[in-house]
C-alpha cells in the first residue's frame, strides 16, 4: 500500500510538471512584452552557466509545495563564489542569507526557493550540498540562501512536507534549457492576484552595440495587486481584484531572481535588483504590508569569480561603468514583467487543503481583453 502511495506521488508529479510544459506561454499568443528581444529560451537559463531544479510535492488532498534550486554555475559555488546583491521591496518575509550578501557582496550557495515553514530545510540541504564537495571538507560556515512564500491556501503548510532530501533532489536535477513553469517546485501551491501562480521565467539579450549581455529571471508569485497584462487592465476587466467590496486581501509574496553574465559588482547588481522590483509593479502588484518581496541579483561572468582562499592579497576585477546600466536595467523590467505573467499563463486549476480551489487565469478570456486593448502583436 505505502508503495503504491508513493507511485502514485511521483505519476502525479510528473503529470504535473510535463503539463506546464504544454501550456503555452505569453509570447506564444503574439502578447509581447518591451522591446527588447528575449534568449532562446527566454528563461534564466538563457544566461551562460545558470541551472535550475524543481522538486515538485503532490500528495494526497492537501499536500501542494515544493523547492526550486538556482545555481549560478555547475561547479563547487562555495569554493568559486559569485557577485551578488539583495533588495528589498516589503520585508514581510523570510529570506535567509541577506546580511551575508549585503556585508560581503557575493553568493557562496545554490540559491533554494520553497514556503515559509521550509526555510530551515531549505538551509539543511544547502549545507548538505556544500559539504558533499571534497575540498570543503574543513568548512564549518555555510551562508544558505533561503526564500519562500507561503502556499498555505493550497497546502497544508503546518505539515512541514519539504525535507532536505527534496532540497538536494532540486539541487542536483538542477539543468540548462528550458524551465518548467507553473504548478511546479516552490511554485506548485502558490497564488498570485486571485488566480493560480506559480513558478515562471523569461529573459532579454542586449544587441551587441550595447555590449550583448543577457538578463535572466526567474519568479516564485505568490502575491496580489490589480493584474494588468502588458498595460491592459485585465483584473478589473475580469472582476478579480482586491478591495473591490473591501474584503479582498492584496497580501502575499513573490521572490525575484535576476542573473546576468554582464560583469557587475554587488553595487550594481542590487540596482539591477532594483528594477526588478519595477517589472513588479508594471504587472500590477503594488507591494502590500503583508507582503514579502524579494529580489536577488547576481553575475555568472567566470572574471568576477571570487575564491573562497587565495594567495593573493588583491583581487583585480573588470566591470561595468555605471553609465553602461541603463540597458541592463531595462532588460530586468522587462524580464521580470514577463516572467510573472507567464507563472500566470503556465499555472493549472488547482484543488488542495481544506477543499479549496483555485481557478487558473481564464486564458481565453485575457486574450479577448488583450485585443480589445490593442495589446496582442501580430504573429
Amino acid at each position: 500500500m505505502k508503495r503504491n502511495l508513493v507511485l502514485l506521488t511521483l505519476l502525479l508529479c510528473s503529470c504535473s510538471i510535463s503539463y506546464s510544459q504544454e501550456n503555452k506561454r505569453l509570447r506564444d499568443h503574439s502578447v509581447t512584452i518591451g522591446i527588447l528581444l528575449p534568449g532562446a529560451l527566454n528563461a534564466i537559463t538563457d544566461v551562460p552557466g545558470v541551472l535550475v531544479g524543481h522538486r515538485t510535492l503532490i500528495e494526497g488532498d492537501d499536500i501542494r509545495t515544493g523547492v526550486t534550486a538556482i545555481l549560478p554555475h555547475a561547479g563547487n559555488i562555495f569554493q568559486s563564489k559569485v557577485p551578488a546583491a539583495c533588495f528589498v521591496g516589503n520585508g514581510f518575509g523570510k529570506l535567509a542569507g541577506t546580511t551575508q550578501i549585503e556585508e560581503l557582496g557575493n553568493i557562496e550557495s545554490p540559491i533554494i526557493l520553497t514556503n515559509t515553514l521550509n526555510v530551515a530545510a531549505g538551509l539543511e540541504g544547502c549545507i548538505d550540498y556544500t559539504f558533499s564537495f571534497p575540498e570543503n571538507n574543513n568548512v564549518m560556515s555555510v551562508n544558505g540562501v533561503v526564500g519562500e512564500t507561503n502556499d498555505g491556501g493550497l497546502n497544508n503548510i503546518r505539515a512541514r512536507r519539504v525535507t532536505k532530501e527534496d532540497v538536494l533532489q532540486a539541487i542536483r536535477t538542477a539543468q540548462g534549457g528550458p524551465v518548467a513553469e507553473g504548478n511546479v517546485g516552490a511554485g506548485t501551491g502558490t497564488v498570485a492576484f486571485g488566480f493560480k501562480g506559480g513558478i515562471g521565467t523569461a529573459s532579454r539579450m542586449l544587441p551587441p552595440s550595447l555590449g550583448g549581455y543577457t538578463v535572466g529571471v526567474l519568479v516564485q508569485s505568490n502575491f496580489g495587486g490589480v493584474l494588468e497584462v502588458n498595460g491592459a487592465p485585465v483584473g478589473v476587466e475580469l472582476g478579480q481584484y482586491p478591495y473591490k467590496r473591501q474584503l479582498e486581501s492584496a497580501d502575499g509574496s513573490i521572490m525575484i531572481i535576476v542573473a546576468t553574465n554582464a560583469p557587475l559588482d554587488s553595487r550594481n547588481l542590487q540596482r539591477l535588483a532594483k528594477r526588478a522590483f519595477m517589472g513588479l509593479a508594471k504587472t500590477g502588484g503594488f507591494a502590500s504590508n503583508g507582503s514579502g518581496d524579494y529580489m536577488i541579483a547576481f553575475s555568472t561572468d567566470p572574471s568576477l569569480r571570487i575564491p573562497h582562499s587565495s594567495s593573493n592579497k588583491f583581487q583585480t576585477q573588470t566591470v561595468l561603468r555605471n553609465d553602461e546600466m541603463s540597458p541592463l536595467f531595462l532588460a530586468a523590467v522587462e524580464a521580470t514583467e514577463e516572467a510573472i505573467l507567464n507563472s500566470l499563463f503556465a499555472a493549472e486549476t488547482m484543488k488542495g487543503a481544506g477543499g479549496r480551489t483555485i481557478e487558473a487565469l481564464p486564458v481565453d478570456k485575457t486574450l479577448e481583453i488583450l485585443r480589445k486593448y490593442g495589446k496582442i502583436t501580430s504573429p
